[in-house]
């Protein structure tokens, strides 16, 4: 970010918004928006009770497996449908239209199927990150030059060879930008799954904090939150800059 031609990180960009948060939260103008200064003193002290770290652990197998899951199906599947297209026809719709449907809508149905427990958490963060990392591992596959594919042919390449060795490592930038949106779509799938039906782990944290008023907690808890899907995201990022040199010139 440039500001007046000097160059200013985007980090300045949370440093501002969280003075602003201080000066309208020491006015006293809204009792839901405490001061920053007093929600992070607070989120120090929440993370050492025994409440958040079992909330966490619960959050955490639950969004570790959705993910797992939706990484282990979506993949394979993206690249089965950028290759074959008669899999792309079945599939297609069924992508496209879930990628698009207002997925918290589907919770209750999940309830009713699965039941109240973390399986449903689980499935729901499945059905909030797998669409997007379909769609980001097929796009990545039908953007490899077909002449890459002709010229590891012509030098007698096997199938297995051109597939691991020119089309997936051609089609990897895409296929972790889709795993990094999806990681952040399965945080919201974790979040939206735990307050709508289980009431478990930060779900149930939100709901005790949100009942008695306790806003320097929860803003705490939300904060904390946000900083784990941007820590997820930057890492995945991070990794993808270092081989985005194999996707060549899009």
């Amino acid at each position: 970010m440039t500001l007046f031609g000097m160059k200013i990180p985007m980090m300045a960009s949370l440093l501002f918004w969280a003075l602003l948060w201080e000066i309208v939260g020491r006015l006293d103008m809204i009792f839901l928006i405490p001061p920053m200064s007093s929600i992070i003193t607070t989120g120090f002290d929440l993370v050492a009770t025994n409440s958040w770290q079992a909330a966490s652990m619960v959050t955490l197998r639950s969004f570790v497996l959705g993910m797992a899951l939706a990484i282990g199906i979506g993949v394979p599947l993206g690249i089965a449908m950028g290759r074959f297209r008669i899999v792309d026809n079945i599939f297609g719709l069924w992508v496209n239209m879930f990628v698009s449907a207002p997925l918290s809508a589907l919770v209750p149905v999940l309830m009713i199927l699965f039941g109240l427990g973390e399986t449903t958490v689980f499935v729901t963060v499945f059905l909030f990150a797998v669409w997007i990392i379909v769609l980001d591992a097929r796009a990545g596959v039908m953007q490899v030059p077909v002449s890459l594919i002709e010229m590891g042919r012509s030098y007698g390449a096997s199938r297995l060879a051109i597939f691991t060795k020119i089309i997936l490592l051609s089609a990897l930038p895409e296929i972790l930008a889709g795993i990094r949106i999806g990681l952040i779509r399965g945080v919201k799938g974790v979040v939206i799954g735990q307050i709508l039906v289980s009431i478990i782990g930060y779900g149930e944290l939100f709901e005790l904090y949100s009942r008695s008023f306790d806003m320097e907690r929860f803003w705490a808890l939300t904060i904390i939150l946000f900083a784990a899907a941007m820590l997820l995201s930057a890492g995945v990022e991070l990794f993808e800059k270092r081989i985005e040199y194999y996707a060549g010139a899009r």
